[in-house]
């Protein structure tokens, strides 16, 4: 089922890296004080501005620009310079071999502006493993951005890379987001290697120290119906058929 014909299309934050502790505490504190200064809110009143957007539109950028008339290009860049992010960073040790060993294309699909991305990317010595990186600056159409879950939004990755719907397979930690790409054809993977914040990895000194011990496999738990697989260790794709 998987091979050279599948297209990867790979999630970053919380599926190829630990963004609960790298970056997630600190973007939430400066898209707060960017409501702050811009919009002359105080600073409660701006973090419940901020998560009313995230949870309505699936990014806050998306409430801001269509509301606010913010520029998109100087929230991301005011946002995410996140001083410190490479010294943060966490992985796993083994998640390179494993990628390195995948057939098919693969792909970042992130929601994250394009700078951050490559920091990240580049921290983990992971960019080479990877055909190309679409960001949110990339998820544009007729004017207007359209992250995910945005249905045209995967139609329109899909027609850019020139490829079906039914061989690509998504990689993620959020589950709006496969819903949607699942509702369209293409296949899910469910990552919960980060979701429940006790990773202790890092690939940046080549241990796990304080690694979780998990079976390397599909979760046998109940899944939603929308979800192919569920799994702690990018390993585990190998085993997938």
């Amino acid at each position: 089922m998987f091979g050279r014909r599948t297209v990867w299309l790979f999630d970053l934050d919380n599926t190829l890296h630990d963004a609960s502790h790298a970056a997630f505490g600190p973007t939430n504190r400066a898209m707060t004080e960017y409501i702050v200064e811009h919009l002359g809110m105080g600073f409660d009143e701006a973090s419940a501005l901020r998560q009313h957007y995230w949870h309505h539109y699936g990014a806050t950028l998306l409430g801001l620009v269509r509301h606010h008339g913010v520029r998109a290009a100087h929230f991301l860049e005011q946002t995410h310079r996140l001083p410190g992010l490479e010294e943060r960073l966490r992985a796993s040790a083994h998640d390179r071999a494993a990628l390195k060993r995948l057939r098919g294309r693969k792909y970042i699909l992130t929601n994250a502006p394009r700078d951050y991305a490559l920091r990240v990317l580049d921290g983990l010595r992971l960019a080479p493993l990877f055909d190309g990186i679409l960001c949110i600056e990339d998820m544009v159409m007729f004017g207007a951005h359209r992250p995910k879950p945005d249905a045209r939004m995967f139609r329109h990755v899909a027609a850019r890379l020139k490829v079906k719907l039914s061989d690509c397979v998504l990689v993620e930690d959020t589950l709006a987001h496969q819903k949607a790409a699942h509702g369209l054809g293409m296949r899910t993977v469910w990552m919960r290697r980060y979701l429940d914040g006790r990773f202790k990895g890092t690939l940046r000194d080549g241990i796990n120290a304080g690694r979780r011990e998990v079976k390397v496999g599909v979760h046998p738990c109940h899944m939603p119906p929308y979800v192919y697989a569920r799994i702690f260790s990018l390993k585990t794709l190998h085993t997938l058929r």
